[in-house]
């Protein structure tokens, strides 16, 4: 058990600091509030009255998949250009390949219109 004493006053510390931060910024904040602050934030537009169940178009998931997607993709390039010389020719190649069919994969996405904004 007393392998573990460290530990534990570790997270006590940390706990207490915690604590102690929180209360510090409770009593010692400020308490000005305005109507301005008060208001929910949605990219500096005021909120549009209306039923929060109303449809949202899928074009907005859409890029937001496809950014992921090709980001992810694009992160394999890292990797490779760090052990470009160890890889060769066979790694050259093979990342051409991997680029062909990227891009084969934009030209697709950019064929059927998703990004164009109507």
């Amino acid at each position: 058990m007393t392998d573990y004493i460290g530990i534990l006053l570790l997270i006590v510390i940390g706990a207490g600091l915690a604590a102690l931060i929180l209360a510090l910024t409770t009593i010692l904040g400020a308490k000005k509030t305005n109507p301005d602050k008060e208001l929910p934030f949605e990219t500096g537009n005021l909120p549009t009255p209306g039923g929060a169940h109303q449809r949202f178009p899928v074009h907005f998931y859409l890029v937001a998949i496809l950014f992921v997607v090709f980001d992810v993709e694009i992160a394999f390039l890292y990797p490779w250009a760090v052990n470009f010389k160890k890889l060769g020719m066979f790694g050259l190649v093979e990342m051409f390949v991997f680029l062909a069919i990227l891009l084969l994969g934009w030209y697709f996405v950019i064929k059927r219109g998703v990004l164009d904004w109507k």
